[in-house]
């Protein structure tokens, strides 16, 4: 398994640098950000330091050697490259909002997976029964319904139940409160409230997929030769189920959560920009508003590499649940 794991990082490689390449290539259709960021100013920005802010992120430079200067300094130095905010330091503000975004992913992630499993299983064991219709129409409501609006009806929810009942049951503003009680667990109560209403969005919008593709699998399982020796056998209707089927029937899961690991990405992006959290999600949006090239880079960069250790771990997890898989 090491050895398979030690090939997969060695493939991943170029592929993140064809990646960047791409990403670097597209964002040379953007314009130029340095007159983006001098427009409309009164009185008009000098032209010399027009050219020394060129020069200081290497657009005076040809194309070719931008892209060269960047991915050296980024391997060698750990540098993501100049900022067009020149006091903001790229690396530092990605290695700050990270964490925020991989929480809000993470526990999106274990819900939707719970709701997924649990619907997924009993609309299986209840073919055609009102439960499963009930699951199944809720399914394609989220299914249908934008990452966005999603959020937005949470949140103006939200609002609603907070205005009526004068309280601050939900937080709809940011990832943790500005001021806080002190004590540790004030504190892990203050970002819990606030992961609430974001975790559940994410959740949603990725679970009535996830729901559908359990049911499947489920069906697929419950309907093969080996649960029916099982049956045969004697046992009981939960063993059969607890023992041999879900085992089964949750391997094909691995992957498709580890394919859904990219739309968590995008829905994050969205989810964040509602609810006003300071993660990667609004830290993209800025730095496509502001025209910041190299920001844009490292943060698709970032969320690369989470794509490729999420497929990762899930191709090593598919080999643990399936042991007729081994990795050589």
């Amino acid at each position: 398994m090491l050895a398979y794991t030690i090939r997969r990082i060695l493939v991943a490689i170029p592929v993140l640098l064809v990646a960047s390449m791409i990403v670097f290539t597209l964002t040379l259709f953007t314009g130029d950000p340095v007159e983006e960021k001098y427009a409309g100013r009164n009185p008009p920005v000098p032209q010399q330091t027009i050219n020394l802010e060129r020069e200081r992120l290497g657009l005076d430079k040809p194309v070719v050697v931008q892209y060269v200067t960047w991915l050296k300094n980024l391997v060698t130095k750990g540098d993501f490259g100049p900022s067009i905010e020149s006091t903001r330091d790229i690396g530092g503000e990605l290695g700050k909002r990270i964490f925020v975004t991989l929480r809000l992913i993470f526990f999106a992630i274990v819900l939707a997976l719970v709701l997924a499993i649990i619907s997924g299983v009993l609309s299986a064991t209840r073919q055609y029964s009102k439960l499963d219709y009930t699951f199944t129409f809720l399914g394609f409501i989220f299914l249908a319904m934008p990452a966005f609006w999603v959020a937005v009806l949470l949140k103006q929810g939200a609002l609603q139940y907070n205005e009526a009942t004068g309280t601050r049951t939900f937080f709809t503003i940011g990832e943790r409160s500005v001021e806080t009680e002190p004590g540790l667990f004030n504190a892990f109560a203050d970002i819990f409230g606030h992961m609430i209403l974001p975790t559940i969005s994410l959740a949603l919008i990725t679970y009535a997929a996830w729901s559908r593709f359990q049911r499947s699998s489920m069906l697929e399982v419950l309907n093969s030769d080996y649960v029916r020796l099982a049956r045969a056998k004697g046992l009981s209707p939960r063993k059969v189920l607890v023992r041999h089927a879900l085992r089964t029937a949750l391997i094909p899961m691995t992957t498709v959560s580890a394919l859904g690991i990219a739309q968590l990405i995008g829905g994050a992006v969205i989810t964040e920009t509602v609810f006003q959290w300071n993660g990667m999600g609004s830290y993209l949006i800025t730095s496509i508003a502001t025209r910041d090239r190299y920001a844009v880079m490292g943060w698709l960069l970032v969320a690369g590499i989470f794509i490729v250790v999420g497929n990762l771990v899930a191709d090593l997890l598919y080999g643990i649940l399936d042991p007729r898989i081994r990795y050589e």
